[in-house]
């Protein structure tokens, strides 16, 4: 059986579009209903032929929705929410795809108190951004974490996995405070890493702007990828998620300063240890199949 028949996405970018993408794939007698806001997307959807049906208001996109799934910018999901409330089906659920879920719960039940609601963030995504940027296997063994508020009927928890695991994903539940934790390390870090590295790269006086790019075949390369990420997305997260952001920008300053102390006293067995124990984290990543051991990262070579 499947878990849903009908199902309303808004906003269509890289994981609105990749959800309709597989949805139609997967689950090929259900069907789906796409909104953004942007009617410029809009158009780009209908042209590329996204889902059954692009609509130009929410309200129209979830009427008799089994499942509605905001895909929008976490400073968004409020007024998305607001936008729907009033065209919402009886018994429909509700979820987001937020990498930040706290403060987005919060907002959502300030405008919905009683709708079900069953968050599940898919951690899986590319630099690119757009309707044209989702591909149907972006969820194929990336996890999908479900931080259901407590309370939340277990039925309708069990169906949006179902859902989940048809397209391809792992799911796991957890607490959304503790995924917002787990979260700021595993993704919100790297990325404003990544985006202070590109920019202090950019701003040095000493080299110019086209050494940056000429000679970027290192691993300032591989940074500016995460750092093209689309940034209303991850703006939204920082602010969102600030709390467990600054208390591992925190930690991870405690742990550079250590790093700088070590090179300043030559202190090369620290070093070395400290680049083993972290070579190994990399291994383990590939042992459970959320990369690829590639060499230069599968990049093609002529």
């Amino acid at each position: 059986m499947l878990p849903f028949s009908r199902v309303a996405i808004i906003g269509l970018g890289l994981i609105g579009s990749s959800l309709a993408h597989a949805i139609r794939a997967y689950l090929p007698t259900a069907r789906v209903v796409g909104h953004d806001a942007d009617p410029q997307v809009r158009e780009i959807a209908r042209r590329i032929d996204l889902a059954d049906d692009i609509t130009d208001t929410a309200g129209a996109a979830v009427i008799d929705a089994d499942l509605v799934i905001l895909c929008v910018p976490p400073g968004a999901m409020g007024a998305a929410a607001s936008a729907i409330k009033d065209d919402l089906a009886e018994g429909v659920i509700l979820s987001e795809v937020a990498s930040c879920q706290a403060s987005v719960i919060a907002a959502i039940r300030e405008v919905l108190p009683d709708v079900t609601l069953v968050p599940a963030h898919p951690v899986a995504g590319t630099e690119n951004s757009g309707p044209e940027a989702g591909f149907a296997t972006l969820f194929h063994n990336r996890w999908c974490i479900l931080t259901p508020p407590e309370g939340t009927d277990p039925t309708a928890v069990a169906r949006v996995e179902a859902l989940w695991q048809r397209i391809g994903a792992n799911v796991d539940t957890m607490d959304a405070t503790h995924h917002d934790l787990v979260l700021a390390v595993t993704s919100h870090l790297p990325h404003i890493i990544a985006y202070t590295i590109v920019g202090t790269a950019s701003d040095l006086e000493n080299v110019t702007r086209s050494e940056v790019i000429k000679y970027s075949a290192g691993g300032f390369r591989d940074f500016t990828r995460i750092a093209a990420s689309d940034p209303t997305m991850w703006r939204d997260v920082f602010l969102a998620n600030k709390e467990a952001v600054l208390e591992m920008l925190q930690r991870f300053t405690e742990d550079l300063t250590q790093l700088q102390r070590a090179i300043r006293w030559g202190d090369g067995d620290k070093l070395f240890d400290h680049f083993t124990k972290t070579r190994a984290i990399r291994r383990s990543i590939i042992e459970q199949g959320q990369d690829d051991a590639a060499p230069d990262f599968g990049r093609q070579h002529p």
